[in-house]
């Protein structure tokens, strides 16, 4: 899989994907990530990739024209995704459905918007990661790169572990809390039926557990706390 980045801060991304599960992927060659400098598509001396908007009002607007002459230089295909606070949520189906593709493109704002002619005849969608304003579509740009590429092959020692996750695509909901040793810390107990050794008990425990869960909205907690 080729995952294309464009953005004005290419340092940003350099110590992270070198790190854990995203360095594993491309050291398995599951992956390979291309971080392009937005700046390296201006054309004049100051490297400008924003500018005043029109009709008035505070804040820098990023110029079109960078963004698709960097998008034309990778050759790159859909899915090409503006992170954007106006966008539809990012969700596991999307971390799924991008992890059965060959390519993805992430293009990353910045300063007080993005030129909506990027939106409407660049990008193929746009993907917000909450009903937040980030300084800059990097850290969102980020998330979604974690969540796709730990989907891949050699990604994970144990890509099984994957499936058991909250909001997995195909169950939806959250997923059980999960406890190891010791089995009791300062007074606080796993519960016994994870000691039990009844594998079938357990499953059914655990979807139990997830289902209340995702019914209720709230985070695992002991019932001993």
């Amino acid at each position: 899989m080729k995952i294309n980045i464009v953005t004005i801060f290419p340092e940003f991304f350099h110590a992270t994907l070198a790190i854990s599960i995203p360095s594993r992927a491309r050291d398995a060659g599951a992956v390979e990530y291309h971080v392009v400098d937005l700046r390296d598509f201006t054309h004049d001396k100051h490297k400008s990739v924003d500018d005043a908007p029109y009709g008035g009002g505070p804040g820098m607007v990023m110029k079109p024209g960078p963004f698709f002459e960097a998008v034309e230089s990778l050759g790159a295909t859909s899915p090409i995704v503006l992170m954007s606070a106006r966008g539809k949520r990012f969700t596991q189906a999307d971390a799924v459905r991008f992890s059965q593709g060959s390519e993805l493109t992430l293009l990353c704002g910045h300063y007080k918007d993005v030129d909506q002619r990027v939106a409407d005849h660049l990008a193929t969608e746009e993907l917000s990661l909450g009903d937040f304003v980030l300084t800059g579509g990097e850290p969102a740009a980020l998330a979604v790169v974690d969540a796709t590429v730990r989907l891949l092959e050699g990604a994970m020692s144990d890509l099984d572990s994957a499936y058991g996750d909250s909001h997995w695509a195909e169950q939806g909901g959250l997923s059980a809390p999960s406890y190891t040793r010791p089995p009791e810390y300062r007074g606080h107990v796993v519960p016994e039926i994870l000691l039990s050794g009844d594998h079938a008990k357990i499953a059914a425990w655990r979807k139990a557990e997830g289902e209340r869960l995702s019914r209720s909205g709230q985070s695992p907690r002991n019932d001993a706390d």
